[in-house]
């Protein structure tokens, strides 16, 4: 599961010109969901830890743009290190998600035929399944699934259930992961990307743009440029990312009551197709497309291949041939020329990159973090775990759960498409992990997310926001 790289050079950096920004026995490049789950579990195990990224806010990458669909794993590649660590990670957000106030959406999912030649490959789902430990998928005739969804198409043929996969908040619980990390003595660095570093024998000097990192450790979680950071501080990559674009339509809530599970294809070799899922938020979306690029930050969206999926939505669902669409949005998925996890352990020079990370991230970015703890460990780290670990919460965005419009003393809702109080907005600019930019805020609150897409409530953003987004930002005491 793990490689070791072979060329031994370090791209050497003049840190006699960059300030010392912090100090931490591990240094994690990357503030996406893997980069934020490894902060809190390292933290959590008693040792200092800054995040380093190099935009302005958390989750400015591929994390951004998912289903949001808490994984069982059924259909992952048996024995791999991606069933291992989506199947640890999915009981970890179980266990931990009513502490940090992570929401839930109990949708269950149906893997649907189509086709005869989709349904003959029904036996071999549900033996890999078994293989992988998820024991309770069943198929259900035509019949038995009208009951269940009653707008789905009639021509539908089967289904296999699967009643453990779940829609969660894919922001918030990342947004709770570093704020956990941070709130337990961990630092956080924006606006500061990895230009280089050198290893001393023991330590890491990392140069960024902000400054220079002092760490013994370093983990590489950069997403759609992990092969370039390897490439920048180690001299070579093992891997290359081939990004792959993934676009999405979401129709306005009057679908929300349309299909309560998530309604998945048969999956290929290549990917696992487009999905039809509720979101956490009371939408209706479908995507995301598999599209191949050379760009890793081109995240634009063709009317064609939108008005394709628009299409495919409502042969499945025709209801949705009445309802509008809310917004539309693309993903970049780190692909890389093989399908599983890149995991490369340098052991000689303390470094470790979670490379190739795809659509199941968010499911299995916990366990990853686990495995990350593991690899540590057999380096000779030492950890003493938390006696007292501080828990905090995240704000709930949830549609089926409380929200903060519903309790007194707001001040005034600032998004009415969203329902988001001018409290909330003030809490996301000014919290634990203060929003670093509109998008930022957007992902804490919901601002912007509805039907009107920003266009009544923009303008009183602006004025909440002038002067609140800052250049650079710190977050956490420095460890001497």
């Amino acid at each position: 599961m793990s490689n070791s790289l072979k060329n031994k050079s370090t791209v050497k950096v003049d840190n006699s010109k960059s300030s010392l920004l912090g100090v931490a026995d591990t240094a994690i490049i990357g503030g996406g969901v893997v980069g934020c789950a490894v902060a809190r579990r390292l933290s959590l195990a008693g040792i200092s830890v800054v995040l380093l990224e190099k935009a302005s806010d958390i989750l400015d990458g591929a994390s951004k743009g998912n289903s949001a669909i808490l994984h069982t794993g059924f259909d992952a590649p048996e024995g791999s290190l991606e069933l291992a660590c989506i199947r640890s990670g999915y009981r970890e957000y179980l266990e931990i998600r009513e502490s940090l106030n992570l929401p839930l959406l109990k949708t269950g999912a149906l893997v649907a035929a189509w086709t005869p030649e989709e349904e003959e490959r029904f036996p071999e789902i549900l033996e890999k399944a078994r293989n992988n430990g998820i024991d309770d998928l069943r198929q259900l005739s035509r019949q038995e699934i009208l009951v269940m969804e009653p707008d789905i198409s009639e021509n539908i043929r089967a289904a296999i259930a699967v009643p453990s996969e779940f829609v969660i908040d894919p922001w918030s619980a990342p947004l709770a992961y570093l704020s956990q990390a941070v709130a337990n003595g961990g630092q956080a660095f924006f606006n500061a990307e990895v230009k280089g570093g050198e290893f001393f024998g023991n330590h890491w000097m990392l140069q960024t743009k902000r400054g220079t990192i002092k760490a013994t450790h370093v983990i590489n979680c950069a997403g759609l440029f992990g092969d370039l950071v390897d490439a920048e501080v180690l001299g070579q990559s093992e891997f290359t990312i081939k990004p792959r674009k993934g676009q999405f339509v979401v129709f306005d809530k009057a679908a929300g009551c349309l299909v309560r599970s998530i309604v998945l294809p048969v999956p290929s070799e290549r990917t696992k197709g487009i999905v039809i899922f509720p979101t956490i938020f009371g939408n209706l979306a479908v995507g995301p497309t598999a599209e191949e690029q050379e760009s890793r930050n081109d995240a634009s969206v063709n009317q064609v291949i939108l008005q394709a999926l628009h299409t495919q939505a409502v042969s499945k669902i025709p209801a949705l041939a009445n309802i509008p669409v809310t917004a539309t949005y693309a993903g970049i998925r780190p692909a890389t020329e093989k399908k599983e996890y890149r995991i490369v352990e340098d052991t000689e020079r303390n470094w470790i990159t979670l490379g190739g990370i795809r659509s199941t991230g968010l499911t299995a970015a916990l366990g990853l973090a686990q495995y990350v703890h593991k690899l540590l460990e057999k380096q000779g780290v030492k950890f003493k775990s938390l006696d007292r670990a501080v828990v905090p919460i995240v704000p709930n965005l949830a549609e089926h759960l409380p929200r903060d419009w519903q309790t007194s003393g707001y001040g005034e809702i600032v998004c009415h498409c969203e329902m988001v109080t001018q409290r909330e907005i003030g809490k996301a600019l000014t919290g634990p992990i203060p929003a670093g930019n509109l998008d930022g805020l957007k992902r804490r609150t919901r601002a912007t997310m509805g039907r009107c897409q920003g266009f009544y409530c923009a303008a009183r953003l602006a004025e909440l926001t002038e002067g609140k987004f800052a250049e650079s930002l710190d977050i956490g005491a420095c460890h001497d």
